[in-house]
C-alpha cells in the first residue's frame, strides 16, 4: 500500500488549518472526565481505560509508563529511573518522589582507575545503576492508588507478550540503534527481528518481548519485592558481575524510592513546580528568574532579540548546574541561593543584549531518550511523570533472560574527586530527568514536561513562555518551533527564519545545524474558569492526548 502524505492528498498546507493558530498541527483535545497525554497512543489509550473504570490519575500514569516499556523500549523501562510531581486533592499541594536508583557498592573512583578509565562508559555495565522506576511506581501506587496493580500492569503484559505495532518514529529510533543491539546476545535477541545480527522492526510491523512479558507478571504477581529480593534482583546482579558490573544484592534490597518535598519559583503570578538536585529542575527555575526581567512579549516571539535572551540565560542557569547539583544526601547543594530572585538578579547583569558571552562551563552535548507522561483526572488530582534509561536503550544490555534493558544513567557521574557529584557507592547520579507542574492561586493548572536530557530545563522555559508571556494554548505552546543550545552551540528547528539566524550569528552566536532532537512534550490544563481539561501532545513524537 502507498503512503501518502495528508498534504497531498487533501491539498493541506502549512497555515490551512481553520482555526485562530492555522499553522499548528492539531487543536488541543478538550475533556471534563479525566484526561492523560503520552508520547504513543497505545499508552495513552491504556491509561484512559484505567480512568474509565475508575483508576485515579496515579493508577493511570503508572499504566502509561508500564505500556511505555514496551512500545518505546529505546526510551523507557523497568531498567530505568522515574520521577513525579503529584498533585492529590487529599493533599492540597504537590509531592516529589525521587524513584532513581543509586550506583552500586562496588562503585568508586579506585574501581575507575584500576581500569585506566577517565570517565564512565555510556555503554556496558559500568555505567549501570540500580533501577529505580519499579519502587518509584509502588511507592505511588501505595500511598495514592485505588486499583490494584496486577490490574495496572496487565496492558503492558498484553503487549508484551501478543505484540503492538511499531509505531512511525518510534521505529526510526528503534533502527537508529540497531549497532548497538547486535553488541551483546542477549539484546539483540529481545529487541531485534530475528535475534543477532537481526534489525529493528519496522513501521507497523508486529513486535514481542515473552521475556519482559514474565519479567512484569512476576513484579505484578510479587510486588516491589519480586524486583529488588526476589529472582529479577539475582539475575541482574549476576549479569552484573559477568560483566564487571558494581551492583550487588544489597544495593537491590536495601533501596527504595524517597518523597521529596518540590522547589519553586514564581513567574508572573503563576507557581512553577519543579524536583530539585540531584535534577537539574532548578536549572529552569533559574532561567525564568533570570527572564522575568525582560519584556519578552514586546521582543516577538522567536525573534533573534527573544532567542538572544533566552540562550543567554540558558548559558548561566547551564553553568550553575554544572558546577553544583548532585545527590543531596552525599554534597551540598545550594538550592535556595540558585533560585533565588536576588541571584538571578545578579545573573542577568551578566548578559549583553548585543553580544553573546563565551561558555564559561559548557554542559555535554546529551542527546538523551525519555518519556513523558501527564495524567489528570475527574477529581482534578493532576500526576506529572517521568521514566527513562537515559540513552536510547541505556547501557545497550538487557539483564540475561529478563528482557530487562538496564540504564546508563551513572555515565552522568564525574570521576573528578573535587566535584560534587563524583562517584561514590549508593549514591545518585546528577539526573536530568524534571517533571513540572504549575500552580495558580494554590491549585494546579498546568501538568507538562519536554523529553531529552539538556533540553528539559530549556524546553520547560520555552513552552512556559509561549504558554504565559504569549498566550498560546496548550498545544501550540508546546510545537511551536525551539532552540537548543548545546556546547557552544545553537541549534534552531527549520522553521526559523533565516533573518533570525543571520541575527544570531551577528550577535556572536555559533548557529549549527539540526540535531533532531529538540524533545518531546506533553501538557495538560485544568483550565481554572470552566474547570475543563486541555491536553496537547508534542508532534516531534508518536504520542496522543486524549480525555473522555
Amino acid at each position: 500500500m502507498n503512503l501518502v502524505k495528508a498534504s497531498e492528498m487533501f491539498g493541506f498546507q502549512h497555515g490551512d488549518r481553520p482555526a485562530p493558530n492555522s499553522a499548528g498541527t492539531r487543536s488541543p483535545v478538550l475533556a471534563m472526565n479525566g484526561m492523560v497525554a503520552t508520547s504513543q497512543p497505545l499508552a495513552s489509550a491504556a491509561a484512559l481505560r484505567v480512568l474509565q473504570d475508575g483508576g485515579n490519575a496515579v493508577d493511570a500514569a503508572i499504566t502509561a509508563g508500564a505500556v511505555l516499556n514496551v512500545v518505546e523500549p529505546m526510551a523507557t523501562g523497568i531498567g530505568g529511573d522515574m520521577f513525579a510531581l503529584v498533585y492529590m486533592q487529599q493533599d492540597g499541594k504537590p509531592v516529589g518522589l525521587n524513584g532513581s536508583g543509586w550506583a552500586g557498592s562496588k562503585a568508586s573512583l579506585d574501581f575507575f582507575r584500576s581500569r585506566n578509565l577517565d570517565l564512565v562508559p555510556g555503554i556496558g555495565m559500568h555505567s549501570v545503576s540500580v533501577p529505580g522506576a519499579v519502587a518509584g511506581w509502588y511507592k505511588l501506587h501505595g500511598k495514592y492508588g485505588k486499583l490494584p496493580m496486577r490490574r495496572l500492569l496487565a496492558p503492558a503484559v498484553e503487549y508484551a507478550e501478543n505484540g503492538f505495532p511499531v509505531s512511525d518514529i518510534i521505529s526510526a529510533q528503534w533502527q537508529a540503534s540497531e549497532a548497538k543491539l547486535r553488541l551483546t546476545p542477549d539484546a539483540a535477541r529481545n529487541l531485534l527481528v530475528n535475534g543477532p545480527g537481526g534489525r529493528a522492526p519496522r513501521h507497523g510491523e508486529i513486535f514481542r518481548v515473552p521475556e519482559l512479558a514474565r519479567s512484569f507478571r512476576m513484579i505484578a504477581e510479587q510486588g516491589r519485592d519480586g524486583f529488588y529480593k526476589g529472582e529479577i534482583a539475582r539475575k541482574i546482579v549476576e549479569f552484573s558481575n559477568k560483566n564487571d558490573g558494581m551492583l550487588t544484592l544489597p544495593d537491590f534490597a536495601d533501596f527504595d524510592a524517597q518523597w521529596v518535598e518540590p522547589v519553586s519559583t514564581t513567574y508572573h503570578g503563576y507557581d512553577v513546580n519543579e524536583l530539585g538536585p540531584q535534577t537539574q529542575g532548578v536549572t529552569a527555575l533559574e532561567m525564568l528568574n533570570i527572564l522575568e526581567g525582560y519584556d519578552l512579549k514586546s521582543l516577538g516571539h522567536n525573534s533573534a532579540e527573544y532567542l538572544h535572551l533566552m540562550i543567554e540565560a540558558k548559558k548561566l542557569a547551564f553553568a550553575d548546574r554544572d558546577a553544583y547539583i548532585a545527590d543531596p544526601d552525599k554534597a551540598a547543594v545550594p538550592v535556595s541561593r540558585l533560585i533565588s530572585k536576588e541571584y538571578a538578579a545578579d545573573r542577568r547583569k551578566l548578559i549583553d543584549k548585543d553580544c553573546a558571552m563565551p561558555v564559561a562551563r559548557p554542559g555535554p552535548q546529551e542527546h538523551g531518550d525519555t518519556v513523558y507522561l501527564s495524567v489528570v483526572d475527574k477529581d482534578r488530582n493532576a500526576v506529572s511523570f517521568i521514566n527513562s534509561l537515559y540513552e536510547p536503550f541505556g547501557s545497550g544490555l538487557v539483564a540475561g533472560d529478563t528482557g530487562i534493558v538496564l540504564q546508563n544513567r551513572g555515565a552522568l557521574f564525574q570521576l573528578d574527586p573535587r566535584h560534587p557529584n563524583v562517584i561514590a557507592p549508593r549514591k545518585r547520579p546528577f539526573h536530568t530527568l524534571v517533571p513540572a507542574m504549575v500552580l495558580k492561586d494554590g491549585k494546579p493548572v498546568f501538568s507538562f514536561g519536554v523529553m531529552g536530557a539538556d533540553m528539559q530545563p530549556q524546553g520547560h522555559v520555552q513552552v512556559l513562555v509561549n504558554l504565559i508571556d504569549f498566550g498560546m494554548d496548550v498545544q501550540q505552546a508546546g510545537e511551536s518551533p525551539r532552540f537548543r543550545h548545546a556546547g557552544d552551540e545553537v541549534f534552531l528547528e527549520s522553521a526559523f527564519e533565516a533573518s533570525v539566524r543571520s541575527a544570531l550569528v551577528r550577535k556572536g552566536h555559533n548557529v549549527g545545524g539540526t540535531v533532531g532532537a529538540f524533545g518531546g512534550y506533553q501538557g495538560i490544563i485544568i483550565d481554572p474558569r470552566s474547570g475543563a481539561l486541555m491536553g496537547g501532545s508534542d508532534p516531534r513524537k508518536d504520542g496522543l492526548a486524549i480525555g473522555w
